[in-house]
């Protein structure tokens, strides 16, 4: 019976030892830095980064900084109001993780403002709405209407080879004037390969 239980112990401590001995401490990394996990099949919060600074990089390349930047108020940042932005892919996740980083990153210009009142769906800031509504009514004038919409959309593409997977994710965006006009496109296609996650170096 004695020798029952020893062996009963020595596995159980065997089994914490290999849960516990294995893995590694949990601990903070930088949301910059190349320690990052990276798994084939999904957008690692990474790849969001990069593709909002490519398309924050050609649209002040290709667009802002050539001055071609229209406001609709005199002496105004052009207004933006950020449109559907829709996720093709098989992934649930919050089209803001890489929407957000781009109206961030164009605020910071100091030529671009961002409408928390106008969006699909109804406005990001619906205190916000309603107090401009209630402006307008005291002022009896009209609102400003935004003066460009930003759209998009997230596409997946898969393959395998063998052992070896490969996702593909295509960010598509456009910038619109208020007479509905594309003035502004481009994408960033994202490709990992691999046979099971890594963390990046």
């Amino acid at each position: 019976m004695k020798k029952t239980i020893f062996v009963s112990t020595a596995i159980s401590a065997l089994g914490i030892a290999l849960l516990t001995g294995c893995g590694t401490d949990a601990h903070y990394v930088n949301s910059d830095s190349s320690h990052l996990v990276t798994t084939v099949g999904d957008i690692n919060i990474q790849d969001f980064a990069n593709a909002a600074n490519a398309m924050v990089q050609s649209l002040n390349d290709n667009y802002i900084s050539q001055d071609k930047l229209r406001s609709g108020a005199q002496g105004q940042p052009a207004l933006l109001a950020i449109s559907r932005i829709q996720n093709e892919t098989g992934e649930q996740f919050d089209t803001d993780l890489l929407v957000k980083k781009i109206s961030v990153a164009l605020n910071r210009t100091g030529k671009v403002q961002t409408s928390t009142t106008y969006g699909i769906g109804g406005p990001a800031d619906p205190i916000a709405a309603d107090m401009q509504r209630q402006q307008e009514l005291n002022q009896g004038v009209g609102s400003r209407r935004p003066d460009y919409t930003l759209s998009g959309k997230i596409i997946e593409v898969r393959d395998r080879a063998g052992d070896t997977r490969q996702s593909s994710f295509v960010f598509q965006l456009s910038l619109s004037s208020n007479a509905g006009v594309a003035v502004w496109e481009d994408e960033k296609t994202i490709t990992k390969q691999g046979t099971r996650p890594a963390v990046g170096f």
